[in-house]
């Protein structure tokens, strides 16, 4: 059974590329939301297996859309791998004090990016 990873980026051409690459080169199941508000519903309602989770976003960025992740007894177990194209020292620490378990900046390769998200989510066998 694939896995299940859902995706929340407010970028659309983002979130077909991103759903592209999982699905055609991860045989990933991908769920999609374009904001945080509607991730943190689909996380609830379809427990993912895993979430990629875009950081900068209008009205609830990634940060704030994690913390809430982490406060609901239902999705606090899920693991989040954060992207983004911030790579300033000062954005790398609040990303390491953060409840993800990885970072994958933008732009990513797309050939490996399937690889680089199983391995950061622990489903290479």
């Amino acid at each position: 059974m694939p896995k299940r990873v859902l995706i929340i980026d407010d970028e659309v051409v983002i979130l077909e590329v991103l759903q592209g690459c999982l699905e055609e080169l991860g045989d990933m199941e991908v769920l999609l939301a374009n904001c945080g508000l509607d991730g943190l519903k689909v996380a609830q309602l379809e427990s993912p297996d895993g979430i990629l989770l875009d950081v900068s976003m209008p009205s609830m960025d990634g940060l704030e859309v994690l913390r809430q992740l982490q406060l609901d007894p239902n999705t606090r177990s899920i693991p989040v791998i954060l992207l983004t194209a911030k790579v300033q020292p000062e954005d790398r620490s609040r990303f390491a004090m953060s409840s993800a378990i990885g970072v994958i900046l933008k732009p990513f390769d797309p050939l490996t990016l399937a690889a680089q998200v199983a391995t950061l989510f622990g489903w290479v066998e």
